[in-house]
């Protein structure tokens, strides 16, 4: 688990940096960098998305994972979580939740984060992890000064995500063949561009709604793995 825990720290190191350099950049500087976010999430998400090479199982996993969120109201949850953790902490910044989803997706829907997880359970190295982090770290500045402290509360779904996968590696051995890593980042992709469109404000995507794609999409996969193109 040290890679992960290094991974946190990056993050919540970053975004506390970022943190503190919103309080001092002008408007105009925060506006140019939600831009610069929407526009790299959106090309993030997109070469993420063409790497699919199940695309029956990538549709499929999306509206059905669109479908359970809208039943379990994903949504509302994320909402008054995310007003608890703002009144909590005394924030008052209007784009926590864009924030946390934001990083959350950036940083555990790529296939680095899956490959580090598994190498680090199944032989203690945290190599990739450890490159992971630098990069996180660096981002997250970017983020949080644009996406405000919700950036740093990406930390949580982080650990336990990131975390998971190397507790899941170290008991089960190599779970996720690198078919279903490819796909479970093509689906992350797809959810990205939708962020993307959403940051930019082309459009109002409930993506929220859709994360439970990403546990849908693995149980295509399994139960299915040839069926489809």
């Amino acid at each position: 688990m040290i890679g992960t825990l290094v991974n946190v720290a990056a993050v919540l190191v970053g975004s506390s940096l970022g943190i503190l350099f919103k309080s001092r950049l002008p408007e105009r500087f925060i506006k140019i960098f939600f831009q610069v976010i929407g526009l790299f999430t959106l090309y993030l998400g997109m070469s993420m998305a063409l790497k699919s090479t199940h695309v029956l199982h990538l549709v499929f996993s999306l509206i059905l994972g669109s479908l359970i969120g809208e039943l379990l109201h994903l949504d509302r949850g994320m909402e008054r979580f995310a007003n608890w953790i703002k009144k909590k902490f005394k924030s008052a910044h209007e784009r926590f939740t864009d924030g946390l989803l934001t990083a959350f997706l950036l940083y555990c829907m790529g296939s680095l984060t899956i490959l580090g997880g598994i190498e680090e359970g199944m032989t203690g190295n945290a190599h990739l992890l450890l490159i992971k982090s630098l990069m996180d770290g660096f981002s997250s500045i970017a983020l949080a000064s644009g996406l405000g402290i919700g950036v740093m509360f990406s930390a949580i779904p982080l650990l336990i995500y990131q975390g998971g996968i190397t507790l899941m590696a170290m008991w089960m051995g190599n779970f996720f063949p690198q078919m279903m890593i490819v796909e479970l980042s093509a689906t992350g992709g797809v959810l990205l561009l939708g962020l993307g469109i959403d940051i930019l404000g082309l459009k109002k995507i409930n993506v929220i709604n859709m994360l439970p794609a990403l546990v849908v999409i693995v149980l295509l996969l399994w139960l299915f793995p040839n069926v489809g193109v």
